[in-house]
């Protein structure tokens, strides 16, 4: 069997509804909603509720697994957006800000977002963007200053750095220029 019509199957399988399976546990049903999402990747327990609720598993059963699931640690929003903020900003070197919004996004709530980004000090974006900022000057370089000058402020501004941050890193940026050989002049 191709793997195509596998996975068609896996997504039909995954998309009917509890009152369509009409032997289904509710219970059951939710769990292996659940435990599918929660192997793929850490969720919090806003999104594994708008998944379950979105296959109409009723509210109280939703309640009762995923209470479970926080006391075995299967579910933990503190752990979640940790390390959702770390990997986020270290593998695609997103700001503080946008990280808050991503987790805003997925339903973590205010305080324990503050203490997920907490590590993410203003020397570690500033580097980060400057990794940025690196990287697609090469691309940019030979175009037009202030065309080169607008990418890159436009590619910072897109990953959620202010404009403080964003005008001195793309003037460094702007200021390293490299020769035929590949070194640095200035």
């Amino acid at each position: 069997m191709s793997f195509d019509r596998r996975s068609r199957r896996r997504r039909a399988a995954e998309n009917s509804a509890p009152d369509e399976m009409p032997d289904a546990d509710p219970m059951e049903v939710a769990r292996e909603i659940a435990l599918r999402r929660l192997s793929l990747r850490p969720h919090s327990r806003a999104e594994l509720v708008a998944q379950l609720a979105s296959r109409d598993v009723p509210d109280e059963v939703i309640e009762e697994l995923l209470e479970r699931y926080e006391e075995v640690g299967l579910v933990d929003d503190a752990q979640f957006a940790a390390q959702w903020a770390t990997t986020r900003q270290s593998n695609k070197l997103l700001s503080r800000t946008a990280v808050r919004r991503e987790l805003q996004a997925k339903g973590v709530d205010r305080d324990t977002i503050e203490e997920a980004t907490a590590g993410i000090d203003h020397d570690a974006e500033l580097a980060a963007a400057r990794t940025l900022a690196e990287r697609k000057w090469r691309q940019v370089q030979s175009l037009p200053r202030d065309t080169a000058y607008r990418r890159l402020a436009g590619m910072l501004a897109r990953k959620g750095y202010g404009s403080e941050v964003v005008s001195r890193v793309v003037r460094e940026a702007m200021a390293m220029t490299v020769d035929q050989e590949g070194r640095e002049i200035d």
